[in-house]
This record gives C-alpha cells, structure tokens and sequence, in this order.
C-alpha cells in the first residue's frame, strides 16, 4: 500500500493594487479541476508542493502574508513575461552589462 499524498492545486488572483488572494484551493478531483481551468483559460501553472501546501491552510479569499510576498511577486512577474506583459510605466531598458572580473567583485587573484 502507498501512502500517496493527494494532488493539491490552488489558484490567486491578483489585481494589482492588494495583496494576491485565494480564490480556490482543491485535492484529487478538484486540483484537477482547477488547473484544467486554468488551461483553459490559458492561465500559467507553477508548480511548486510544498508553497501549495502552504497556501491550501489558508482559508478561501484570505490574501497572502507578507513573508511569501517577494515568492508570489516573482511568480506573478514571470507569468506576466511569458504572456508579454509588463506593469503600467514599466519601461524596460534592456539587459545591462556587468563587469564580473575578479578585480571589480573584490576577489582576490589566483598564483598562475
């Protein structure tokens, strides 16, 4: 016998202004339920247990906390960059060279 955990799925929406919020949160049936939705609806699906585990005690509408603000805010940016999508005013100035030699990050050189 396995003891299989069961498949969790939750879903957040995020309006911009607030704190993302849990709008639904399923086991088996239901997880599938969700990300088949979410496929439907084209919506990018991260997966990630334990951060779901996480999210499912909360209770259906709570926003996140606080200390998984930075988590969500990267998974929401990521998802909005697959999708081509960048914040009101977001003005992107391209990729910047950084000068990674051992002398400008302080690291000391290596005997030839």
């Amino acid at each position: 016998m396995t003891d299989k955990a069961p498949r969790q799925a939750i879903a957040l929406s995020y309006d911009g202004q607030q704190a993302p919020t849990l709008t639904a949160k399923g086991d088996d049936a239901l997880a599938e339920a969700i990300l088949a939705l979410a496929r439907d609806h084209e919506v990018p699906i991260y997966e990630n247990a334990d951060l779901v585990t996480l999210l499912a005690r909360m209770e259906l509408g709570d926003r996140i906390p606080e200390a998984l603000y930075l988590t969500i805010a990267e998974i929401i940016a990521f998802a909005w960059q697959l999708k081509g999508k960048v914040p009101v005013g977001f003005v992107d100035e391209g990729v910047q060279e950084r000068d990674v030699t051992p002398q400008t990050l302080g690291l000391p050189t290596l005997p030839l």
